[in-house]
């Protein structure tokens, strides 16, 4: 296992899933992972003892839940990204993983390379949130106008990271992944992340169609 691999937390209390992810996880090559909980307790005490680049994790969590495991997991280690997957899928689930500090969410069922691609995305710094999740969070806060939560509200009104924005405006500038990684002081690797990042998340296919969609919605001038 090269030592760039992302040191995972894998989380899930149903034995059969968890071992059917860690199959299917450990089959990348940049990935490892490097220690499993099948309750909220036990991760937070893994997620002390092991450096970590990401926790995966369940929400229906025995004892004290996913929920509040996230919570605490953010408390104690502000810069460990976490993505939730989980069967689970209710407006007000999402808007408290929201507060709780998580950087992605992904329904169950999600193809196992889209997976992967939101691992190595919010591992990198980018957030994901699956087109379920993201409808939702905009029905949540349409429904609530005037609910003072910033995070639900810049989601809502532009999905792309500040990291993602300044990458998808070199790209208009028709700047290349090395181009882009030299003027950011980030590896190509990490912009390659981001592309996959913000394609997803605008719903395109390719570079030039994200600027198109960018460019109608107000994302990049």
């Amino acid at each position: 296992m090269p030592s760039t691999a992302l040191k995972i937390l894998l989380v899930e209390d149903d034995e059969l899933f968890r071992l059917g992810l860690r199959v299917r996880l450990q089959q990348e090559p940049e990935l490892e992972i490097v220690a499993e909980a099948e309750d909220g307790e036990t991760a937070i005490e893994l997620a002390k003892q092991h450096p970590l680049d990401i926790a995966l994790l369940d929400v229906g969590l025995p004892g004290i839940g996913g929920i509040e495991a996230c919570r605490q997991i953010k408390q104690q280690h502000p810069q460990l990204p976490v993505l939730v997957l989980t069967s689970h899928s209710q407006k007000t689930l999402i808007a408290r993983l929201i507060e709780a500090g998580v950087q992605g969410y992904c329904l169950k069922g999600i193809a196992a390379e889209k997976l992967v691609l939101a691992l190595r995305s919010v591992a990198a710094g980018a957030s994901w949130w699956d087109e379920t999740a993201t409808k939702e969070i905009q029905s949540k806060f349409e429904s609530s106008p005037n609910q003072n939560n910033s995070k639900i509200s810049s989601i809502t009104t532009n999905p792309l990271t500040q990291r993602e924005q300044e990458i998808l405006s070199l790209i208009a500038k028709g700047k290349t992944n090395q181009e882009i990684a030299e003027v950011l002081y980030i590896t190509t690797g990490t912009v390659r992340v981001h592309v996959h990042a913000i394609l997803h998340k605008l719903e395109v296919r390719d570079r030039s169609q994200a600027v198109i969609v960018a460019m109608q919605t107000g994302l990049i001038k």
